[in-house]
């Protein structure tokens, strides 16, 4: 019995002979084009049980493709690849219908997988969207990264739900635009995008900026006002620095998020919640669960799908076309043109960039508004990185030797810095002592393997204080540990 028939179209011949070789090894029929007409043409006949395509062909465009496959034969798969890995690419090839979207240069076995999964997967016929949801205007993330591909396909199939996401990072790696993408590519795009930053906002409104209050609810609130649930309505409320958010407000967030619904402050009528919830924070939170500084039950209700947004440092090969966009919108704002000779763009890529994007951008306006030279050297980079504002965090092999009240100042001037002219929540004296204790009990215990009386010897605490403190921050002792 014959195995599936698999067609694949793109116009480079190497390609289509590995994926050839590939597929007919597990049994496929396999048949191959260069041009989007043959392909159409097989599918109208009704070849194919899975259809490969590239993005850019010779006479036409593969994606402009899909809409017209899935009107004539719905229920066939189809894989689209892409050397434009751009968001925007992964966006349109979900929207149209793509079963999934993979980038250029593409892992063979992760493609024999996917291929799999889409020859096996239960058929049901999906109507494909007529027109896109997206135009091409200005891409909201800058990046083809491998780690920034995986974001866009997690982001691609999020668009078309309402599913709550979690965005992790450090500060300044673009959480807020990942958000706003999510929004303005998603199903609630016409609807208003309305962010709060929990950490600026003082604990005792919190609860009033959330969900609006009643005309003498509380002393000074002379009139009714709307909160942000209710400002969101019909599109999506982001929640940045959720980690910073106080226990009280938690649990009221949490009660809208069980039943749909919430009140306001000084109000006994329920409104219904209509608003996609997307939060953010730098903060670990699963850390601060063990740590009793946030609920547990809300974490998950959160974290439905997590998006971890990588540091810069992770993915140094996007720092080039972030520089080029940078120096473009300086120059659309009016600076001089700017360009980086090879040196300093290296210099730039091999930079531990503890303030991540928000810090390339703020040095790369530097650069447009204070040098002269059309194309800056490597000797003005370098006087920037150890010299200038950017520096403030020193490079990574220069924070492997400060010392601990280096570090820890280091990383408290970041954290105040993250609040932009706000102030953290109120506790922070306490939370920041458990993060440092943590890690100091964990390690005494590692160093003693797991014996509790030298490791309180050890610490120079009483046995019985060095259990209650394993307890309470919820340290895993194991005897015999190396």
């Amino acid at each position: 019995m014959a195995g599936p028939t698999i067609l694949v179209a793109d116009d480079d011949r190497a390609i289509r002979t590995v994926l050839s070789q590939a597929l007919a090894r597990l049994g496929h029929d396999v048949r191959t084009t260069g041009d989007a007409a043959t392909l159409w043409r097989w599918v109208e006949d009704g070849e194919g049980d899975l259809v490969i395509t590239d993005v850019v062909m010779p006479d036409g465009n593969g994606l402009d493709l899909i809409p017209r496959i899935k009107r004539v034969r719905p229920d066939l798969r189809i894989i689209v690849m892409s050397a434009q890995n751009t968001l925007l690419t992964a966006v349109k090839a979900t929207e149209r219908g793509a079963f999934e979207y993979l980038p250029k240069p593409f892992d063979l076995k992760e493609l024999v997988a996917v291929v799999q999964r889409a020859l096996s997967t239960p058929r049901s016929p999906v109507s494909a969207i007529g027109a896109d949801g997206v135009g091409e205007g200005e891409l909201p993330l800058i990046g083809r990264s491998q780690a920034m591909q995986d974001i866009y396909r997690v982001m691609a199939r999020l668009m078309s739900t309402d599913l709550t996401v979690m965005i992790t990072g450090e500060s300044g790696t673009g959480k807020e635009l990942v958000a706003r993408a999510l929004h303005n590519y998603g199903k609630r795009r016409n609807g208003p995008f309305v962010a709060l930053n929990m950490a600026a906002i003082p604990r005792e409104l919190i609860e009033s900026e959330l969900f609006g209050h009643e005309k003498g609810a509380f002393t000074g609130a002379t009139s009714r006002s709307t909160g942000r649930f209710e400002q969101a309505n019909g599109g999506t409320l982001f929640l940045d620095e959720i980690g910073d958010m106080p226990m009280e407000a938690q649990t009221r967030l949490l009660r809208v998020l069980q039943e749909g619904e919430y009140t306001t402050v000084g109000g006994r009528t329920p409104i219904r919640a209509n608003a996609r919830i997307i939060a953010a924070t730098h903060r670990d939170l699963r850390q601060a669960t063990r740590q009793g500084l946030f609920r547990e039950d809300l974490f998950y209700r959160l974290n439905v799908v997590p998006i971890r947004l990588p540091p810069l440092r992770e993915r140094s090969e996007d720092v080039p076309a972030l520089v080029r966009h940078f120096f473009a919108a300086a120059a659309e704002e009016g600076l001089p043109a700017k360009s980086l000779d090879n040196a300093a763009m290296e210099r730039l890529k091999a930079y531990h960039w503890p303030g991540n994007v928000r810090e390339l951008e703020n040095l790369v306006r530097r650069l447009a508004a204070l040098y002269s030279e059309e194309v800056i050297g490597v000797d003005v980079i370098d006087a920037e990185l150890v010299e200038g504002p950017a520096a403030e965090s020193r490079p990574a092999e220069e924070q492997r030797n400060e010392g601990l009240a280096a570090a820890v100042e280091r990383h408290l001037r970041e954290y105040f810095a993250a609040h932009k002219d706000g102030l953290p929540a109120a506790g922070l004296h306490d939370r920041i002592l458990q993060e440092v204790e943590r890690p100091l009990i964990t390690l005494s215990l590692a160093a003693t393997k797991g014996n509790q009386i030298k490791a309180a010897h050890l610490l120079g605490l009483n046995r019985n204080t060095l259990r209650k403190k394993i307890r309470e921050l919820d340290i895993q002792v194991i005897r015999g540990l190396k």
